[in-house]
């Protein structure tokens, strides 16, 4: 029985069919962490396909690194144009990249942890690739050639790039929004189900970086930096085992990743519906977590991020 409800990204993008979904009995009766751990070993770059915007030339092809971090491919199917965004490792991208006999124009980073720069300077040796990042950030982004700041306007081959400061995770996070695609990368700010930790800024940060992003258009696919819709998917339902909408994208995801698929990318209709970062006014999430219904929506964020961090 196909559910009515279907707030996860276009099955057409994806290069495989999505038959029934597997119910909660499934998803509850497996512990989650063996569910996590059996993902994680079948996550191959080889299990995976181009993502493809139809509306749009550029392809854009994820590509698993370290454990759970994804790298993405852009490709420009009119110049041939290739950057890759957040490369935690070298590797898999020249993997990727020989496959189909591609060179290497840009690589774009989000923030300066190792995690989503690890692979700059052997790609940068290899393909003789430009390093974008943060002006503000400059001097943590190994080998960086181009500084943008908020509100730049840059051009990938035939696509303009809309820079976005999202600090919270890091003070000098920015994310990558091509409207033409309708697609953002947003690195460790926002993920499904879940954001990033305030390693280095503030609540009131973070709520204003997410706000940004939740300005986009509904159907705006977001590429974030890891595979971790899983586990964020236990808590939020923890806080808010109401949410109908979560339910039924519990369902989705506890699909894909029994077949060891990526949960990525998910749109922002339906992180505005299930994630609980993004739901702060929810009355059943401030009942759960014993939020004042006063309480501003900065320090309600922060609430929840603590009970995520103890969870």
């Amino acid at each position: 029985m196909r559910s009515r409800f279907k707030v996860w990204p276009d099955v057409r993008q994806l290069c495989f069919r999505k038959g029934l979904l597997y119910g909660f009995v499934r998803f509850f009766s497996t512990p989650l962490k063996s569910l996590h751990r059996t993902a994680s070993r079948s996550l191959r770059v080889g299990r995976f396909c181009s993502v493809v915007n139809m509306s749009s030339s550029l392809q854009i092809e994820l590509v698993p690194c370290l454990r759970d971090n994804y790298a993405y491919l852009l490709h420009d199917m009119d110049t041939g144009t290739v950057g890759v965004v957040d490369p935690s490792e070298a590797v898999p991208v020249i993997d990727a990249l020989s496959r189909k006999n591609r060179n290497l124009t840009y690589i774009l980073n989000t923030h300066h942890h190792h995690g989503h720069t690890g692979g700059n300077s052997e790609l940068k040796a290899r393909y003789g690739a430009k390093v974008i990042g943060s002006g503000s950030d400059k001097e943590r982004i190994p080998d960086i050639d181009i500084y943008l700041n908020d509100g730049d306007k840059w051009m990938f081959a035939g696509h303009e790039v809309h820079i976005m400061d999202t600090p919270g995770h890091t003070r000098g996070h920015i994310s990558f929004y091509f409207p033409g695609s309708g697609a953002i990368f947003t690195g460790d700010t926002l993920f499904s189900l879940s954001c990033g930790k305030l390693f280095e800024g503030s609540p009131e940060q973070m709520l204003s970086s997410l706000r940004k992003i939740m300005s986009l258009p509904d159907n705006t696919s977001i590429y974030c930096g890891h595979e971790y819709t899983l586990s964020n998917l236990k808590f939020a339902l923890s806080i808010e085992p109401g949410n109908k909408q979560l339910q039924s994208y519990a369902t989705h995801v506890a699909y894909l990743r029994n077949k060891g698929l990526p949960t990525i990318p998910t749109t922002l209709k339906t992180e505005k519906a299930c994630n609980p970062f993004l739901r702060t006014s929810s009355a059943e999430i401030r009942q759960s977590l014993n939020i004042a219904a006063t309480t501003d929506d900065a320090k309600t964020l922060d609430v929840i991020r603590q009970a995520k961090d103890n969870f």
